[in-house]
This record gives C-alpha cells, sequence and structure tokens, in this order.
C-alpha cells in the first residue's frame, strides 16, 4: 500500500482530517491524565494504615455535665466495653487512623532546641492500646498500667514514656538506636522512646507526615472522648448494634451522635476517602465518554468518506484491487490520521500534566500512561474504521460503475 497517494487524498479532505486528528489528540492528552489521577486516587483508597483494620468499632462519645466527672466515667465505660459479649479489648484515646481529626506536635532532640527535627500526629490510650489496634512492637516494650496518666487540654502532652513508629525512629536516630533515647515533645520536659511499631498512619489522609505517629500514655480529661473497640472474629455486627445500649446503661449524660456515632472502621475508611472515589468514578465516566465520542467520529467520517469514494472504489476494483487492498487503504488512512493525532495527544498531555504539577502539586505523569493512551487511540481508531472500511471492500465493481 503506497502511501503518497493516501496523503494525497488526505489533503483534498483537510478539515475533516485536522477534525479526526484534533479530537484524538485532546482525548489522549485528558485520558492520560484522568487515568493518571484515578489510580492516584486508587492507591490512596486503598493505603494501609498500618493496624488490622477488621473487627474494629469505634464511637464518638460526648459527656454532659461537670468535667470534674468525665474521667471517672471515661473509665467506667472502658470497663464497661472490655466486659461486653464479643469484645476483645478497647480503650479510650483521642484519634486513630482515617478518623480526619486529633493532635500534632513537633519532635526535638535537644531540650533546647529551637525548630522542631519532624512532626508527629499523638495517639493517647492506656496499655490495651496496641492490642486494640492490631499493632505490633518490634522493638521494645508496652506501657504498664502505672504510665498512664490523664492530661489536661492546657498541657502540652509531654509523657516520660512514648511508643514511636519506625518511620520516626529512623528519621531521629538513623543509626537504628532509637529505643531507650530521649526526646522533647515539650521543651524541658523528656520523653524516653521505650518501644517502637512497625507501621502506623496519621489521622489526616494528605498530611505529609503520613507515618509519623507517637503513642503516649494520657487519657484526655475532657467532655469528648473517642472509644476504640476490638470484637472477635465474627462479633462486629452485634458488638455495633449493641454498643450504644451498653454505654447508655451505664450513664445517660452523654451525646452519641447519630450518624457518626458508632461507627465500624470499614465505614471510618469509606467516609475518609470518600472524595477519592467520586473522583476516581468521575474520572473514570469522562474518560469512557471521550474515547466513545472519539470512536464514534471515526466511524462517522470514515463511513462519509466511503460513500463519496463509491466511485473510486469501483474504478479501484474494475482495474484489479482486492477487497483486501480496499480495507488496507482504508485501514491505513486512518492509522496515519490517529497517528498525527497521538503525537499531538503526546505533547498535549505532557504540558498538561506539567501544568498541574506546578499548579497543584500533583505528581507528574508516567511515561507508562503515555504509553498506554497511545496505543489504546491507536487500537481505537483502528477498532472504529473497521466496519466502514469492511463495507467499503465489499463494494463491487458493477455497482460502483452502476452509479456513475
Amino acid at each position: 500500500m503506497q502511501i503518497v497517494p493516501i496523503l494525497s487524498a488526505l489533503r483534498r479532505h483537510k478539515a475533516g482530517t485536522i477534525l479526526i486528528a484534533v479530537q484524538i489528540a485532546l482525548t489522549l492528552a485528558i485520558v492520560c491524565n484522568a487515568l493518571f489521577i484515578v489510580n492516584d486516587r486508587v492507591e490512596r483508597v486503598h493505603r494501609a494504615t498500618g493496624m488490622n483494620e477488621s473487627n474494629v468499632v469505634a464511637v464518638q462519645n460526648r459527656y454532659v455535665g461537670s468535667p470534674s466527672s468525665f474521667l471517672p466515667l471515661a473509665r467506667t465505660d472502658v470497663q464497661a466495653l472490655r466486659s461486653m459479649p464479643g469484645v476483645q479489648d478497647a480503650y479510650v484515646t483521642n484519634a486513630f487512623p482515617l478518623r480526619q481529626g486529633g493532635w500534632s506536635t513537633g519532635i526535638m532532640k535537644e531540650p533546647d532546641q529551637r525548630k522542631n527535627t519532624l512532626q508527629s500526629a499523638l495517639y493517647f490510650g492506656d496499655e490495651h492500646m496496641l492490642e486494640t489496634l492490631g499493632v505490633k512492637l518490634i522493638a521494645g516494650r508496652n506501657f504498664s498500667a502505672g504510665e498512664v496518666t490523664s492530661f489536661e487540654e492546657s498541657q502540652t502532652p509531654a509523657p516520660p514514656q512514648v511508643i514511636v513508629t519506625k518511620a520516626i525512629a529512623d528519621k531521629l536516630f538513623p543509626g537504628g538506636d532509637a529505643l531507650g533515647k530521649v526526646v522533647y515533645y515539650s521543651r524541658g520536659k523528656p520523653s524516653t522512646i521505650i518501644g517502637i511499631v512497625g507501621k502506623l498512619t496519621v489521622p489526616w489522609i494528605d498530611s505529609e507526615f503520613i507515618d509519623n505517629v507517637t503513642l503516649m500514655p494520657l487519657t484526655q480529661n475532657n467532655g469528648s472522648q473517642i472509644f476504640l473497640l476490638r470484637t472477635k472474629p465474627g462479633q462486629q455486627d452485634a458488638v455495633f448494634k449493641s454498643v450504644a445500649a451498653t454505654l447508655y446503661n451505664v450513664n445517660r449524660m452523654r451525646v452519641l451522635p447519630e450518624k457518626y456515632g458508632v461507627r465500624t472502621f470499614e465505614m471510618v475508611r469509606a467516609r475518609a476517602y470518600q472524595a477519592d472515589r467520586g473522583m476516581a468514578i468521575l474520572m473514570s465516566v469522562v474518560c469512557g465518554v471521550l474515547l466513545a465520542i472519539t470512536a464514534a467520529g471515526i466511524v462517522g467520517l470514515s463511513s462519509f468518506w466511503v460513500g463519496q469514494r463509491r466511485k473510486q472504489i469501483g474504478v479501484r476494483r474494475a482495474l484489479g484491487a482486492r477487497r483486501s487492498d480496499i480495507l488496507g487503504y482504508f485501514m491505513t488512512e486512518n492509522f496515519l490520521i490517529a497517528l498525527a493525532g497521538v503525537i499531538v495527544g503526546v505533547a498535549l498531555a505532557v504540558g498538561m500534566s506539567q501544568w498541574m504539577f506546578t499548579h497543584f502539586e500533583m505528581k507528574r505523569l508516567s511515561f507508562t500512561y503515555l504509553m498506554i493512551g497511545v496505543v489504546t487511540l491507536l487500537a481505537l481508531g483502528q477498532a472504529a474504521v473497521l466496519s466502514p472500511a469492511l463495507r467499503a471492500s465489499r463494494v463491487s465493481p458493477v455497482e460502483a460503475t452502476r452509479s456513475v
């Protein structure tokens, strides 16, 4: 199949050729970046928290009454929750992974250090915290009951003992000797690292210090408490349905928000990543619509060209052209248009990615997505033109000459 006659024919149909090429270019640029965003959102949605997420129930509780009674109530509530049928362990805390709210503070290696070495989220709890979260120590020990103290909001949280994630340990002490070292969460108040856990993420999904978490043996003495429960296998639904009644039986002077008072961790994760899932679905639909419109445009233009060229097709068939020659002509013609479109589309895709990187701090488009987009658009173009090309190849010489 000679390319020169095809190019000559395309020059006589500049408007349609340019239209399809531009459509392919824009589709490639948008689809590549959209699918890259979809993949990034899907990875975020499935990002591990470091805890054992199965069989976990979270309760958002707010007491009503005198502040002096809050701490005794919290202790009584935790004991009642641990005694529930189907509950393996429980504790009271200020935050947990994916909650989208909590405490953070800086960590210093020296007591008089002016600038923090790094930032860390703070999770308060007791000796039941690791078991309830399903987090394992990779070094050191757990808190003891005697190390747990109460914490007032007006204070700076800086207990004598802390447990940190491996990410913090490696950043503070790259030599791997963080265990037993002293750090400072408040100037002049040393905290000794007594344990290291492998991985645990902060409560916020968009944090720049996603793996920097410090566990502290503290109980927050205010009216807002979070109870985290680990149920026995197969008992999560039963505990989820009965936990509110258990707490109200202990003391009715409390408020459990109707919508988010009691949640399984699956519900916590779904709410945290609701926007990401919506974005992924929206971008996927946009990609599908753009590809469908592009395919429809190629089919429509190719069918139009076949109708216009019936006389030329008949003449070529009369001169000995085979059906495969006619089919190959239209397939090659469309391939050249699509090839021009994807070349322009690659440049547009890279430019769009750079613009989003500059203005929205998004990742740069991966070369893999460009190649996938190029192959997809070329294959889509060939598939779309196949039906009109087959129809053209079935035109008989006699039928074509009669229409002259």
